[in-house]
């Protein structure tokens, strides 16, 4: 399961908050290509299936399908809001480099 910094975890509760859609969740999902050989997708999503798994960090829901969450194992996702670097980033050791 990827975890949320705490950078991360503020700026989808602003994100949230800017949708003004109660039960909200951020879905994080892997599908095969880019040049790790994975391609992430995040949005959110209200849908969570029984199989989803799902963590909260800092009241922030975090949802992601069977498949995805072995690949995400270890994972962060993180958000900088700098000069050289503005958005959000995934470390993921299970991706090849």
């Amino acid at each position: 399961m990827i975890a949320l910094t705490d950078n991360a975890a503020t700026k989808v509760q602003e994100l949230i908050a800017a949708e003004g859609e109660e039960g909200l969740a951020l879905r994080v999902a892997v599908r095969p290509g880019g040049c790790s050989g994975f391609s992430y997708e995040m949005f959110f999503d209200s849908d969570i299936a029984t199989d989803d798994v799902t963590a909260d960090y800092n009241g922030v829901k975090v949802v992601v399908d069977p498949s995805s969450a072995q690949m995400l194992t270890g994972a962060t996702l993180d958000y900088k809001d700098g000069l050289n670097q503005a958005g959000f980033s995934i470390d993921n050791p299970n991706a090849q480099r």
